[in-house]
């Protein structure tokens, strides 16, 4: 049983969460700068995975202080229709501050790297590294200026911040959530026959266990 028990744990922590990050999870309601998606710390890494549609806009806030190194990047999952898929990424700041706009200007479809956590692979879009101006609440917004909809993942942050916690909380739900975003329902059912599976065998191992006494 024990034996059981520690191999399950050295297989969750081998595995490599979502290129890094943690998943922000979001109820699709930030459409404008009052209701954008509040980013807790923009030096962590984080991934939010997004439906957008024909000239829609997703809004994302955080607070910065001046000298902080920010990085945000857009990936787009290699899904047949999404080849030639772009969305436009814009850091906005206060009056002083000279907005940043960033368009992906390389080939298409893009290099592509498989992200081993879901089983995925991704596009490379475009990526923005700058440095924070002065103190203050910064707003990234992904919008569509193309007549197109799909899916991307904003990645925001460089720092991995994970706890032993979260390998048995965040990541089964984020690896869910990944699924759900490139609607791989299949792999969803198998898991959960697997680990009913799981059980089955814990609990017939205890059983039999018992019998034995």
């Amino acid at each position: 049983m024990k034996k059981i028990l520690f191999l399950f744990f050295i297989i969750l922590v081998s595995l490599n969460p979502a290129y890094g990050h943690k998943l922000i999870s979001h109820d699709d309601t930030h459409r404008n700068f009052e209701s954008a998606l509040k980013i807790p710390d923009h030096k962590v890494s984080w991934a939010i995975y997004e439906n957008l549609g024909e000239s829609e806009a997703k809004f994302y806030t955080f607070d910065a202080n001046k000298g902080d190194s920010f990085y945000a990047s857009i990936v787009v999952p290699k899904i047949e229709g999404l080849e030639d898929y772009s969305p436009t990424l814009v850091l906005v700041g206060d009056d002083n501050f000279e907005k940043k706009k960033i368009n992906y200007e390389k080939n298409f479809p893009g290099n592509e790297f498989y992200e081993p956590f879901g089983q995925i692979t991704y596009w490379d879009r475009q990526e923005l590294k700058t440095e924070i101006p002065v103190d203050g609440t910064y707003f990234l917004v992904v919008m569509d200026e193309k007549n197109q909809s799909g899916k991307y993942s904003l990645a925001i942050g460089t720092i991995e911040d994970f706890s032993l916690v979260d390998f048995f909380t965040i990541l089964p739900k984020a690896w869910i959530d990944t699924k759900l975003f490139v609607n791989d329902y299949n792999s969803i059912l198998l898991s959960i026959l697997i680990l009913i599976g799981l059980f089955t065998i814990l609990i017939l191992i205890i059983f039999r266990k018992k019998l034995l006494l």
